[in-house]
């Protein structure tokens, strides 16, 4: 069966995959095992070390046994070391994929319970991107001194480290700068977004107060002022979107009432848009509209009516921006209700997950702590019964 795949690792670890999916597991994991090994031996460090890393958890999936798995886990941690020292020793550093080496690292280090590590290799990571962060500014590289900053943000976060305070402060300067120039610029949407992330670091510091909620509200004005732009130029797709997102600054920032007002007025206009794609045969982009009147209804309490629009939506398709949405539309409905500053923290990082490509861990992350949360279970059984779970 495996004639002709001896120098062929990509062949091998397709067969590997084949042979699983079939229920020849034994006979699939051995081949996987080549197949990583063998690009470990032609130095393919990057490929070696995902699938170590697969080959680890699909043991821990058939076994149970998290020491079966260990082995293979280790050896995927290490060689993604190893390739974070050989990044950071090049000329140009890719802060997407040292973000990526350094996830499956902490990633793996959690799997195994594997605390010491866990802090020893999460400190170094911060520390790293810290410094990553200095070095842009001292160019005046702000995009990247920004993604830096906010990876040591979330390392120094993850690990309860108050060095997170330090690094958002930094962050508050620069998404500050960023904010004063867009609204300069008269780019009310992309102010906005510079103020909900300001919004952000600035809680780091001084918690769900006044500073908080006024960074949130001025947040949600400029997506309005975005939005009446694209209302008058006849774009109502781009408005509703902004409006939606208009609708939850407000909510975090606690003014329900303007909050309601908008959800309220966009949920007409969706509904609108909605028979509007339908009536052209355009379904997909129905459904896409059918996610936002979800997220639109949940921030005004009708979560059963909500859930009525997503089913609509997933009867055409799904995909994990869908899902995602409509889980971080629970969350954050729930997180300004009740003031919750620990559930908005899981907000920021299933968002922070999102934003770096990482969007099955983003949904991982909200699907468990939708999960955990018992003020959330009526809205957990409606989603599952919407997904066809139940």
């Amino acid at each position: 069966m495996t004639d002709g795949l001896e120098n062929n690792p990509e062949a091998m670890e397709e067969l590997s995959i084949k042979l699983l999916n079939e229920g020849k597991a034994k006979d699939g994991l051995k081949l996987m095992l080549r197949a990583a090994r063998l690009y470990e031996r032609e130095g393919r460090k990057e490929d070696a070390a995902r699938l170590f890393k697969k080959l680890g958890f699909i043991l821990f999936e058939k076994t149970g046994s998290i020491e079966k798995a260990r082995p293979s886990l280790l050896k995927s941690a290490y060689l993604y070391i190893d390739l974070i020292d050989d990044l950071l020793s090049a000329f140009e550093i890719d802060i997407n994929t040292l973000d990526t080496y350094c996830l499956n690292v902490l990633e793996i280090f959690l799997a195994l319970n594997d605390e010491r590590n866990l802090i020893k290799y999460g400190s170094q990571f911060a520390a790293i991107y810290e410094d990553l962060g200095k070095s842009f500014m001292e160019v005046d590289d702000a995009e990247n001194a920004i993604n830096a900053y906010e990876s040591a943000f979330v390392y120094y976060k993850l690990l309860d480290d108050e060095s997170y305070k330090r690094v958002a402060e930094s962050l508050i300067t620069l998404y500050g700068n960023a904010a004063e120039k867009k609204l300069a610029d008269k780019a009310h949407g992309e102010a906005a977004e510079a103020f909900e992330r300001l919004a952000l670091y600035t809680r780091a510091v001084f918690g769900y107060d006044a500073h908080y909620t006024e960074m949130m509200d001025t947040a949600a004005q400029n997506f309005e002022k975005a939005s009446k732009l694209s209302y008058s130029e006849g774009d109502l797709d781009t408005t509703t979107s902004l409006l939606v997102r208009a609708e939850y600054a407000y909510l975090l920032a606690r003014n329900f009432n303007r909050a309601k007002l908008i959800g309220v007025n966009t949920a007409r206009m969706l509904n609108q848009i909605v028979r509007a794609y339908r009536s052209q045969g355009n379904e997909m982009d129905a459904a896409r509209k059918l996610v936002e009147l979800t997220e639109t209804l949940v921030g005004i309490g009708k979560v059963n009516e909500g859930m009525q629009a997503y089913k609509k939506a997933l009867d055409v398709t799904t995909n994990i921006s869908f899902r995602l949405k409509v889980r971080l539309a629970i969350l954050k409905a729930k997180a300004a209700t009740d003031k919750d500053e620990a559930l908005l923290d899981r907000v920021d990082l299933i968002e922070f997950y999102s934003r770096r490509g990482r969007g099955y861990q983003a949904l991982e992350l909200a699907e468990k702590t939708v999960k955990e949360d018992e003020r959330l279970k009526e809205a957990l059984e409606a989603l599952h019964v919407a997904e066809g779970l139940y």
